[in-house]
């Protein structure tokens, strides 16, 4: 089996810093399991990690796709077995890295995916009612055939409300079978969690968005429109874009937009911390704390040595 290490956890953790001590350490390469970092020209918005930042530690699936491309938790695990696949054809460790959760469990636990669960005439309809009707009136449809999935999934997430709407209309099952029917990993994983104190994780959270205020967010996202990305792609619903798309439409101040960028991402993290929570797998420690890292990278080591 392919040995993969995981760094997960809720943004503003220290989670890509992190990743590169231990691929430093460890001899690995980094492979990001972040869902818009994926996306080319949104840097700023995604907190990307920059090429000073990766100490000449190779990353993968960064700057792969266009805004306008589609890029789904299937299609995410096929290129995220490639590199992993090529990483360890090179002698190297792969070391996943990121805070997107069913990503990250679809990779790893081999999550079983029907590609032809699609309707995109329903698809385009759902779309219809959340913009009629609201998000928390296309959750309670969820809410109806799918409780399971409605309780994992914030109103707000429209996207995955949809999909989830839709596998059932097409297959008549619950999408969280898709979680539950597994096959076999092909992957041996170690992982670690960053965990942080939640108001230490907060106030880290608001300085980032002030931050990237400062290096030029609003800038980032006009610069996206004028390049022709539509403001209704899934890429432009991230957090940090959304709020500023609100800006320039008139929707809220230019102040608001910052407070609800900071709110969205806070409530986020809560949303991170809950999911990676529920996998007793994970091996948690607090990045400020240098004897339990110095115990975790030892740990982390002995997998290694014990794999390759």
């Amino acid at each position: 089996m392919i040995p993969v290490l995981a760094i997960v956890g809720p943004t503003a953790s220290g989670k890509s810093s992190f990743a590169v001590k231990v691929a430093d350490l460890l001899g690995g390469e980094v492979i990001s399991a972040d869902s818009m970092q994926i996306y080319k020209y949104m840097d700023i918005g995604t907190a990307k990690v920059t090429k000073e930042e990766m100490c000449g530690v190779v990353h993968h699936l960064i700057d792969v796709l266009e805004p306008d491309d589609e890029c789904n938790v299937s299609r995410f695990v096929t290129l995220a077995q490639n590199a992993i696949e090529d990483v360890f054809a090179r002698g190297k460790l792969p070391v996943i890295c990121g805070g997107t959760g069913l990503y990250i469990d679809s990779l790893l636990k081999g999550a079983a995916f029907e590609d032809n669960s699609c309707d995109e005439q329903y698809r385009e309809k759902l779309r219809a009612i959340a913009e009629e009707k609201g998000a928390e009136h296309l959750h309670s449809m969820l809410c109806k055939v799918d409780s399971t999935a409605a309780e994992n999934i914030h109103f707000n997430n429209v996207k995955r409300v949809i999909r989830a709407l839709e596998f059932y209309h097409v297959t008549g099952k619950s999408i969280t079978i898709q979680r539950e029917n597994t096959a076999n990993s092909k992957y041996n994983t170690f992982i670690i969690g960053m965990q942080r104190d939640r108001e230490l994780l907060y106030s880290n959270i608001d300085r980032r968005v002030d931050i990237m205020v400062e290096q030029g967010l609003f800038d980032e996202v006009e610069s996206l429109l004028k390049k022709g990305y539509n403001s209704s792609l899934n890429s432009m619903q991230a957090i940090g874009y959304r709020e500023v798309i609100w800006y320039f439409k008139g929707k809220c101040t230019y102040d608001e937009a910052i407070r609800l960028i900071k709110r969205n991402s806070r409530r986020y993290a809560k949303r991170q911390i809950t999911w990676f929570g529920a996998n007793k797998d994970i091996h948690w420690v607090n990045p400020d704390d240098k004897m339990a890292v110095s115990d975790i990278l030892r740990n982390a080591e002995e997998f290694k040595k014990g794999l390759c």
